[in-house]
């Protein structure tokens, strides 16, 4: 779904997580590129992007640049991702094209982000089909639930047929408005519905959230006090230590 804090969340969390000194590398598989601008990576004419990871023009470890954050490292995208789809359509395993690429350059991180497009696409496809695990963000909203049955769905086919080992890695709430019922009663429902699922931390409307992205900058840079970082701080170190105790 649109607007609910997949972009934001990526960009931050990946930022927390590599300032807290983890190797992460953030995967930007949305043809709006913009994590890549949010993290305030200009692309030059000759700058490989995910376009031709995926396409095979290009090896991903050739097409990653270095973030301003230190530990976080980008593979771009820009609109010409948009042409991926036509092409990957045409391959055998075109779902797995992603996972291919990402092989050999995955061992030399600690975490590998992928930021999706707003849409159930091939694109979407190949992220879960790379991926161990899913971080669903959902909107402290009305709508809140709308378009998640669709996803799990679309999860449970990914599992049976492309990627048994994908997990749910958890639901992280966004843009809480801790001033109405509603954003209360939504945070009881999903609670409800993804039972020990759902972060502890959960992110409010923040107008300098709203502003990082158009100065390339995550929050933590960009307003270290702000109601925004402190939340994404905690995100991030809830989100490391779920992980630490898988291993």
């Amino acid at each position: 779904k649109g607007g609910v804090g997949k972009t934001t969340t990526c960009i931050n969390l990946a930022a927390c997580v590599a300032a807290k000194g983890k190797r992460v590398l953030a995967v930007d598989i949305d043809p709006q590129g913009n994590m890549t601008s949010g993290l305030g990576v200009r692309l030059g004419r000759q700058q490989p992007t995910t376009y031709e990871v995926l396409i095979n023009e290009r090896p991903a470890e050739k097409a990653v640049v270095r973030s301003s954050v230190r530990g976080l490292s980008l593979l771009p995208a820009d609109i010409r991702l948009a042409g991926a789809e036509l092409e990957l359509a045409e391959l055998p395993q075109r779902e797995h094209t992603l996972r291919q690429a990402l092989a050999p350059v995955a061992d030399a991180y600690d975490f590998v982000l992928i930021d999706c497009p707003p849409s159930l696409t091939l694109l979407t496809l190949n992220a879960l089909t790379a991926s161990h695990s899913v971080l669903i963000p959902i909107q402290c909203e009305y709508y809140a639930l709308e378009g998640v049955g669709a996803l799990m769905n679309t999860i449970s086919l990914v599992k049976r047929n492309l990627n048994p080992a994908l997990e749910i890695e958890g639901v992280a709430l966004t843009m809480l408005d801790a001033r109405t019922n509603l954003g209360l009663q939504v945070v009881a429902e999903v609670k409800k519905h993804f039972m020990g699922k759902v972060y502890a931390t959960i992110v409010p409307r923040n107008v300098r959230l709203s502003e990082a992205p158009s100065h390339g900058q995550p929050i933590h840079i960009y307003d270290s006090r702000s109601a925004g970082s402190e939340a994404y701080e905690a995100l991030a170190a809830e989100f490391i230590k779920r992980n630490e105790e898988k291993l």
